[in-house]
Order: C-alpha cells, then sequence, then structure tokens
C-alpha cells in the first residue's frame, strides 16, 4: 500500500508503467467537473471509475481486495477514513467473484485518513475498506483507477 499527495505522485512513477500512466492522469485532470461513470485510459488495461458519494459508519463498509487489478484511489474533493491490512491477516467472508475482481473479508485492520488531493495506491495483497466517514457522513468525489496488475 502506498499513500501520499498528488503533488508527490512523481516519486511513484518507477513503480511499474501502469502506475505511471494512472498518476499522471489524476495530476493532468480537474476532476471537479467529471461526471461519474467509467474514463477509458488504456482500454481494460487501465481505466478511472469516478464517483460522488456520502461517507458510511464503518459498520456499514466491508474489507475488500482484488486479484485482477491494482486500485489507485484519489480523493478529488472531500475527506474519508481508508482501512488498509495484508489479506493474509483476514478471515473470508465471500469467495472470490472474478467477473467483478473482488473478495470480502472480516477482521481487524488500521486506518488512515484520506483527505482532497490525496491518492492510495492498494495492490492485490493489501485489503482496504474506503469510504468511512471521519466524524460524521459527508460527499466524497473520487476517482479509482484500475491498472491491471502485472
Amino acid at each position: 500500500m502506498i499513500f501520499d499527495s498528488i503533488e508527490n505522485a512523481h516519486l511513484y512513477y518507477g513503480v511499474n508503467a501502469g502506475i505511471k500512466k494512472a498518476l499522471e492522469f489524476l495530476v493532468q485532470l480537474d476532476f471537479t467537473e467529471c461526471e461519474p461513470g467509467r474514463i477509458d485510459i488504456d482500454g481494460d488495461n487501465i481505466f478511472a471509475l469516478v464517483s460522488r458519494y456520502s461517507t458510511k459508519h464503518e459498520s456499514e463498509v466491508k474489507w475488500e481486495a482484488h486479484r485482477k487489478y491494482i486500485d489507485v484511489q484519489f480523493v478529488a474533493s472531500g475527506t474519508e477514513n481508508v482501512g488498509f491490512i495484508n489479506v493474509d491477516y483476514l478471515d473470508v467472508a465471500q469467495e472470490y467473484d472474478a467477473k467483478k475482481d473482488v473478495e470480502f473479508y472480516d477482521g481487524e485492520g488500521d486506518y488512515l485518513q484520506l483527505n482532497e488531493d490525496e491518492f492510495m495506491i492498494f495492490f492485490p495483497h493489501d485489503a482496504h475498506m474506503p469510504g468511512i466517514e471521519v466524524e460524521e457522513s459527508e460527499e466524497v468525489l473520487k476517482v479509482v483507477i484500475k491498472v491491471l496488475a502485472e
């Protein structure tokens, strides 16, 4: 898992070519003018999902992880708490769904506050629980870029 401000995105360009392309995309666009939905960057290899939602209480969200894609999660506006932990420390709650590329888990992990203009990168071994309210529910504009894991 990687956590940083978008102003430091260039420091992670060397991780792999897909992550570099995803971070460059985030640096270049103003998402406050984007409509929710999918934006293709490199077909099914790299694409962005723009969404607006209200954060929820921790009891309303689940731990999740993906096998096929790396998640680059960027908050364009708003603030949320995000849980993170290695999948090896969790119990499988719902078996892997290959069509949706998601597996759900039960357990405990650590949390970070993800603020406007900050991003997190989750690799296939990183379970995460996004969209948690900080003090009370608020609207978040978030971009999740899916990068095909190499």
